[in-house]
Order: structure tokens, then sequence, then C-alpha cells
């Protein structure tokens, strides 16, 4: 276990502060650059970053799990616009070069920066979230069965649907992402094969804002809205946020992705209108990775979350899902079906 000075933490602010400029081209300080056991967990956002009530936000939450529990330093730095993989692998390097261990990547599009840092500090643990293609002996590849969650919500949108057409919207056309529409579309027809899906991707290339664009979610729900659409799914990052604005004006039910979206204090007026959110819970995987290192044990390889594990899920936060006994029964008996191989959910 690694010794933990007290007064790490007073040093949080400025150490973030010396980072976020060191991500923005600037150089370390001889002092800053230093190894320091101290030092734990920092994690690097993904496109949208800190504040977009979903995936980032989920992973921050893990982080503040264990700077509570393990009583560290830790840190936390923002995307840059237009940023390359060599830009990825610097931040990633300057986290381990100051002693932060883990370091992780939040999202895919760090596999290539995870890949190149990992084997420049192979006595640091990194962790990669939503990717499985780095293999490492100092790599955790935190990846979860999202279609698994997904099946589910289609289960939850196909009882919910008063119209019979219900709305995928997805943020960037991508394997990722086709994991979330191939469940949902898969639990609806399993459900009600009457029900009409609507499916709609943002853009081709993260690059383009699928992720990080709400005004590009609002318009594409009002467009499903505008062709009965009563029930609208996003997975889209930031850009759900706009699905779910447009669900509410239209008073259509939103569902939402990877975090409780009913209980995020930025989507408040938004929050009767959100039915479920289809949750995998990157905050646990992310503080486990923490803890296992601080145990002397990180753990390495494909670490899995899903339904059997509880690291996928469908929240109950809004009462008028959780009391609506028809749509508990009709997604417990599907999650229980899952869980025992009865249903094989499709991936793709």
């Amino acid at each position: 276990m690694r010794r933990v000075s007290r007064i790490a933490v007073a040093g949080a602010a400025t150490a973030s502060l010396a980072l976020a400029l060191s991500a923005c081209g600037g150089t370390s300080t001889e002092s800053g650059s230093s190894a320091d056991s101290d030092k734990g967990l920092a994690i690097a956002y993904d496109v949208g970053g800190k504040g977009d009530q979903s995936f980032n936000d989920a992973a921050y939450a893990g982080l503040e799990q264990a700077k509570k529990e393990f009583k560290y330093e830790t840190a936390d730095i923002e995307p840059t616009e237009g940023e390359t993989d060599a830009d990825k692998q610097q931040r990633l390097e300057s986290l381990a070069k100051q002693g932060y261990n883990p370091v992780v990547g939040v999202g895919y599009a760090y596999a290539a920066a995870v890949k190149g840092a990992a084997e420049k500090y192979p006595d640091t643990t990194f962790g990669i979230v939503d990717d499985s293609t780095v293999q490492a002996k100092n790599v955790a590849d935190l990846v979860f069965s999202e279609e698994e969650a997904s099946y589910l919500a289609g289960v939850a949108a196909a009882k919910s649907t008063k119209s019979n057409v219900v709305g995928f919207v997805g943020g960037v056309d991508i394997p990722l992402i086709h994991k979330f529409q191939a469940g949902f579309e898969q639990g609806v027809k399993d459900t009600d094969p009457k029900v009409k899906v609507l499916s709609q991707y943002l853009t081709q290339t993260a690059e383009e804002g699928g992720f990080s664009s709400p005004d590009k979610g609002k318009t594409a729900a009002e467009g499903q809205i505008e062709k009965k659409a009563d029930v609208v799914y996003a997975a889209a990052g930031l850009s759900g946020q706009g699905v779910i604005e447009a669900a509410a004006a239209n008073k259509v039910w939103a569902i939402g992705v990877d975090s409780d979206q009913y209980k995020q204090e930025a989507l408040a007026k938004y929050k009767d209108y959100i039915l479920t959110s289809a949750m995998k819970d990157v905050a646990k995987a992310v503080y486990n990775l923490a803890k296992s290192v601080e145990d002397g044990k990180p753990q390495t390889g494909i670490v899995r979350g899903d339904l059997k594990s509880g690291e996928v899920s469908l929240s109950n936060s809004n009462p008028k899902f959780a009391d609506d006994a028809e749509v508990q029964e009709a997604v417990e008996t599907a999650k229980e079906k899952i869980v025992s191989g009865e249903i094989k959910v499709k991936n793709s």
C-alpha cells in the first residue's frame, strides 16, 4: 500500500493548475515533474469534458471517491479542441512523470495514447475506458456490456410508448455506439414487434462534434418527435442533453445514458421527462482500478462490467417509472433472462 501524506491533498489545486498549463502546451517545472509516491489517481477526460452530466462526470465521481477514501492527491485534465493522439499521449505521460498512479484515459480515443504511455512508463498502471485493444502488462481495459442495459431501455421504451414509435440517437457512428443501438432495438422488438424504432447518428467522427453538441442532439430528437416518437434514447455524451431538452419541450419521454441523468443538477428542469437511464458504472470501474493499485494488486487486462456484476443497469429514480408495475415486471424479467443466458443480446 502506498504511503499517504496528509498534506498531499492541500497541493491538489496547485498541481491541477500546473497540469492544465502543461496540457495546453506549457512545460512543467523540474520539481513538478518528479515522481511522488503520495500522488494517486489521475484521469484525462474524453470529448465533452467534465460537466457532460454523463460519461466524463461518472469517471470524475470515481476519482472523487478514491480521493476521499485514500486521502491522496488526484488530478483530472480536460481535452483540448482538435488535439492529436500525440497530444493525448503527452498528457498521460505528464501525469505519470509527476507520479500519479493509476492514470486513466476516459474513452476509446485514448487507445493509441495509452499504448504509447504505458510502454514508456512500465511501472505506472494505466486504464482506458471503453476500449479493449490495448494489451499490456500495466494496462487495464475497462469495458462494459452496454448492449445489456440498452436492451432493458428498449423494453422500457416499448412498454411506455403510446404512439408505437420510439427513437434512438447515437452520437458518433462507431462500433461502441452500435452496441447501444443494437441492444435497444432488440429490446424494443422482443417486447413489442409493432413498435417502430427510428435510429440516427449525429456525426461520422467525434471530431465533428457528435459527442459534444447539444444543438445537434436537439435537432435530431425534434426530427424523430415530428415522426411521432414519444420515447427517445440518446447514447451521445454531452449531445444527449439536447435530446433531453427536446423531449421535455415536447412532453415526451427521454431515456438517459451512462449516468443517472434524472439526478443530474444541470438537467433538473427536464427531469420529469427523463423516464430512466441506461447506466454503466464508470465511477465504480475507475475507483476499483485505483483501489487495486492502492492494495498493491493492480488490475490489468480486460475488466468487464455487465448486468450480472451490477455495473450496467437501468435507473429507477423517476417515481413514474419506478411505480409502473407493468414496466418494472417486464424489465426485471428481461434482466433475469439476460443474466441467465436465456436472452443473448446483440452488440452490433
